[in-house]
């Protein structure tokens, strides 16, 4: 794996040769000088599908269950991106962004999940209920970025590996790479940047899928491009991006997105990070409108619970 550039010094984590996310004080004059685009409160346009327990061979399937999460079946083997089941992306029940639509998949139909990929711990990624319920489900690997596995250890979570940019955990059939994303982490008031955020690249003979997590635009799409060859399988975030004054440090846009699938020469890119929570100013469905607008047929806008058989 390459030398990816000093991220952390010492005590926090940071990105390298680019924007730091916003503050305090630009939190503020975000929430004082804008507001976000009506919405529905509720959406009820999705229709649930059931995933097979697994699919053998070479065949790439990619569900889209909400959000972030995502099912990859493969060889055998299912990989489950930053679950969330939760009618809130908060630490609190009663409190923070609510859901807008069902997730695609029923938990009761939720296949066994071999190895889920935490991106970072906002809420909307690292939610504690959902990872509970898969820690008792049993035989899942959870992996972390870098000062990740505490949080999960102390809730029983596990068995947990952290992985720095740069480092891999091999699986049986897989090996999981982590690489930079350009964002940042905090649950609380003081653990700004204690722990690190990461996208992941998954190989398996000689084929690769990229998950970005949540990211910015950046460096880092070409250097994993010259690291890792072209991606059979992207999974880029497009929403949670206006205004861009304020969004664009931490999150892409539909164009952003557009332009890192073509940096990263991906065979196919699926959209994630839109139309279950709205976290930003755009209206819930505007991202992928958007990027519908602006993208061609090998960029993929799934809704919750449609499937992709990736060739």
């Amino acid at each position: 794996m390459p030398a990816f550039p000093k991220h952390f010094d010492g005590t926090r984590y940071y990105n390298p040769d680019a924007a730091q996310a916003a503050g305090f004080s630009d939190v503020l004059r975000w929430k004082l000088t804008s507001r976000p685009a009506p919405s529905p409160g509720f959406i009820a346009d999705v229709e649930q599908s059931t995933p097979p327990s697994h699919v053998t061979g070479s065949e790439l399937r990619t569900t889209l269950v909400n959000h972030s999460t995502v099912l990859l079946q493969q060889r055998g083997f299912n990989i489950l991106t930053d679950p969330i089941w939760s009618e809130r992306a908060s630490p609190l029940s009663w409190i923070g962004p609510r859901r807008r639509r069902k997730p695609g998949v029923s938990w009761d139909d939720l296949p066994a999940i071999d190895a889920v990929l935490i991106s970072h711990n906002h809420y909307d990624h690292l939610d504690l209920p959902t990872l509970r319920r898969l820690a008792a489900r049993g035989d899942s690997t959870f992996i972390v970025p870098a000062g990740g596995a505490r949080l999960l250890r102390s809730e029983g979570i596990g068995p947990t590996y952290e992985v720095d940019w740069g480092e891999s955990v091999p699986l049986e059939g897989f090996t999981i790479h982590s690489v930079p994303a350009l964002h940042f982490s905090s649950r609380g008031v003081w653990d700004r940047n204690r722990t690190l955020w990461c996208g992941y690249v998954i190989e398996s003979q000689g084929r690769t899928v990229y998950f970005a997590g949540d990211t910015a635009f950046g460096w880092h799409f070409a250097q994993i491009r010259e690291q890792f060859g072209r991606p059979r399988l992207a999974l880029l975030p497009i929403g949670a991006y206006e205004p861009r004054w304020f969004m664009s440090r931490m999150h892409m846009g539909p164009d952003d997105a557009v332009r890192a699938h073509e940096v990263l020469a991906a065979g196919t890119s699926i959209a994630i990070h839109h139309g279950t929570f709205q976290l930003a100013d755009e209206g819930i469905d505007t991202p992928m409108k958007q990027l519908i607008a602006c993208s061609n047929d090998s960029f993929l806008v799934l809704k919750n619970g449609q499937f992709a058989d990736i060739p």
